[in-house]
């Protein structure tokens, strides 16, 4: 029985190919409604603020064709099974991140993240993790608050600095 199941999968169409070119047509839909708002402001030119979206918006449609007719065909790569930890701490990273951008700062926010990143890749040493991360962040908030005078949330580490 074991050997008929794999030949009754290599005949059907790749679901996970179909997810992908919906969304990558939603993507483009929205993309291309958002662009009609700003059709007539192109000027004598024909070319505006809608042209390079409108690009974006086409080659998304053209990648979801090309991903429905891989997915007719099989010839999407075999993918791994999906690990659900890494997901987990990264996504609760980004959720840690906007949570603590206004408490706590860009450097402390963001190298939360920073930690929880490399915990979903394996780094789990969170007492290392997170003091390199607020530093390396640190040193980005300094970079684009001081050199290139952009702003980033401050918070009790950034205000040291001001």
């Amino acid at each position: 029985m074991m050997s008929e199941q794999p030949k009754a999968d290599a005949r059907r169409p790749d679901r996970a190919a179909f997810a992908i070119a919906a969304v990558l047509i939603a993507i483009a839909a929205v993309i291309f409604f958002d662009v009609s708002r700003l059709r007539d402001m192109g000027g004598y030119s024909g070319i505006g603020p809608a042209t390079v979206p409108e690009v974006i918006a086409g080659v998304l449609v053209v990648l979801a064709i090309w991903t429905v007719i891989a997915g007719l065909r099989r010839d999407f790569p075999q993918r791994e099974k999906q690990q659900l930890g890494p997901v987990v701490w990264i996504v609760g990273g980004l959720a840690a991140q906007m949570l603590l951008l206004d408490v706590a700062g860009f450097s402390i926010a963001t190298g939360v993240l920073f930690a929880a990143t490399a915990a979903g890749f394996g780094r789990g040493k969170l007492w290392i993790t997170v003091p390199v991360g607020i530093v390396l962040c640190l040193i980005v908030w300094l970079i684009f608050s001081q050199l290139l005078n952009l702003s980033l949330p401050a918070g009790p580490i950034e205000r040291l600095f001001l």
